[in-house]
């Protein structure tokens, strides 16, 4: 008898891990997710699509890029003037759309920004997640949203700062505090940011190329990785003053 309680005692031991285990996986399936520098559920190498030869709309076929070493990056002093405009032409390889930056909101965080596309930081990364009307998301040297410069900065968002759709705003880790970023960016595509607090530093607001991010933002999930299936490379990000 005492045998048999314990094996019963064990079965049910395993019974509620896997009860918890699946209750853990659920929370973390949360709109913040995408838009955290760190993903609560970020690929291995060994998950990492292949290239796609059938690119929809006007994407060209591409390769997912491999780690960019960005060696070490100085932590930016820059801000944006209030009284310029600054925009920032994305070109990649699905085409290419313009970020207004909101230099009177966001002085910081468009200049740090600015800093780290003056230095070529974004050339050749990719959009690494994408979540149909919600977000597409890059900006990560890893390639797999854990990377970042290497620095980060702050900035409380505007208190009623709303992210709707073209709406650009920088990723951070759920235990950053409101406002902190690095390099990773998203860009709304959707009514499904709606519901994220405003804790995400303001960049600005796609003001150009609204299709472009259309035609990124439809991109389906490789369903074995759960990364895009058609990879969308950022050729280059280059920052005028208007």
């Amino acid at each position: 008898m005492p045998r048999l309680l314990a094996v019963l005692i064990a079965c049910l031991a395993l019974l509620l891990a896997a009860c918890g285990n699946a209750k853990e996986k659920e929370a973390t399936a949360t709109p913040e997710a995408a838009a955290t520098e760190t993903a609560t559920e970020a690929p291995t190498e060994t998950a990492t699509p292949e290239a796609t030869a059938a690119a929809p709309g006007d994407c060209k076929p591409a390769e997912v890029p491999g780690p960019k070493d960005v060696g070490k990056i100085k932590k930016p002093t820059e801000k944006l003037s209030a009284s310029k405009t600054y925009v920032a032409k994305v070109v990649t390889t699905c085409g290419e759309f313009d970020i207004t930056l909101d230099s009177k909101r966001a002085p910081i965080t468009g200049g740090s920004f600015k800093y780290l596309a003056d230095k070529k930081f974004f050339n050749g990364l990719w959009f690494h997640r994408i979540e149909p009307d919600f977000v597409i998301q890059g900006g990560d040297p890893e390639g797999n949203g854990n990377g970042g410069p290497g620095y980060s900065v702050e900035e409380p968002p505007p208190s009623d700062l709303t992210y709707d759709k073209y709406i650009v705003a920088m990723a951070k880790t759920q235990t950053d505090p409101p406002g902190t970023s690095g390099s990773q960016f998203f860009v709304v595509t959707g009514e499904g940011a709606a519901q994220l607090p405003p804790e995400y530093a303001l960049l600005g607001k796609v003001t150009k190329g609204m299709g472009v991010v259309d035609t990124i933002g439809a991109i389906e999930k490789n369903d074995q990785t759960g990364q895009p299936a058609t990879p969308v490379v950022i050729k280059s990000i280059k920052v005028t003053e208007k």
